[in-house]
């Protein structure tokens, strides 16, 4: 099994003929992903042309809108390729045409956007959110939705949730080079508004029976870390190692996330990691020692 993607993942991309559409789209279908359909609008009537992971020609249809995409072609999932004044409408779109599952990759949207497009999820609850600004979410070996690099990872055991795609990458990198395969791996971005949280990809990977550890990587600013520590002590079944960065920024530096502030004295790595170790998670001092720090938890 696996969580959110799999082999029956049927992809749309919206914004397929823009240059970073376009890009990871053909790294999506090489990697094996179905990806279905494009949307453009006024791009109607085209053909997206890429390679599979055979080396086979793919032609993928574009349309205009979403709701053609979803009735001609059956696509369930979005990846979202807008730039930020439309994506927060490209999300709703999704949404609404029938996509259960919408990926946004899309950085820098407004805030107040997102929180209208917050407040429609909170309403609808039929559509999953990943992102924004985030890099997507894979499963090794069956779907690749994002720009994560696909060869870095492994089919295996240990799914990985993060903040940080780049210390996704990291992570994946060396469980791999450790010969741990991953179940699934979801970056959740760091947007201060945003969709999944730690807590509803946690809840995923501790009912999944081929899950049988997690990485969790956060950040300094907010409170999502603590809470899922709240949420790890009460409820996960299966061990967690994980890794909280910024620990050396000084008071009120940004880190480059939009959420990763700390305000008023809340948020700290510090009180992150107590928060963490008090919930029997184990954390890893430093970002070389994600892996290694999950390793042996596994074993147990």
């Amino acid at each position: 099994m696996s969580i959110l993607v799999n082999h029956d993942t049927r992809a749309l991309v919206q914004g397929i003929t823009g240059s970073a559409g376009g890009f990871h789209a053909k790294q999506c279908l090489a990697y094996g992903t179905k990806i279905v359909a494009g949307v453009t609008p006024g791009r109607g009537g085209e053909t997206f042309e890429a390679v599979g992971p055979k080396g086979e020609k793919i032609l993928v249809p574009v349309f205009d809108t979403v709701a053609d995409a979803v009735k001609q072609e059956g696509a369930n999932t979005s990846l979202i390729f807008v730039p930020p004044p439309a994506a927060a409408l490209a999300i709703v779109e999704a949404g609404e045409a029938g996509c259960a599952l919408v990926v946004c990759i899309t950085e820098g949207i407004p805030v107040l956007d997102m929180l209208r497009v917050r407040r429609w999820l909170e309403a609808q609850k039929k559509t999953r959110l990943i992102g924004p600004n985030c890099p997507g979410v894979i499963t090794p070996g069956q779907c690749k939705l994002g720009i994560m690099p696909g060869h870095i990872h492994q089919v295996g055991r240990v799914g990985v949730v993060s903040k940080s795609g780049t210390l996704t990458y990291e992570a994946v990198g060396q469980l791999s080079a450790m010969n741990i395969g991953q179940s699934s791996c979801v970056g959740i971005g760091g947007d201060p508004v945003a969709g999944v949280d730690f807590i509803d990809v946690l809840s995923l990977f501790n009912d999944d029976p081929d899950t049988d550890g997690v990485v969790m990587i956060g950040e300094i600013g907010g409170a999502a870390e603590i809470k899922a520590a709240e949420w790890i002590k009460a409820h996960m079944k299966k061990p967690v190692a994980a890794f909280i960065a910024g620990a050396a920024a000084p008071p009120g530096k940004r880190m480059g996330h939009a959420g990763a502030i700390i305000s008023g004295g809340k948020g700290t790595a510090k009180e992150k990691t107590e928060a963490l170790l008090a919930a029997g998670v184990a954390v890893a001092k430093t970002p070389a020692e994600m892996a290694s720090t999950l390793a042996p938890l596994l074993k147990k």
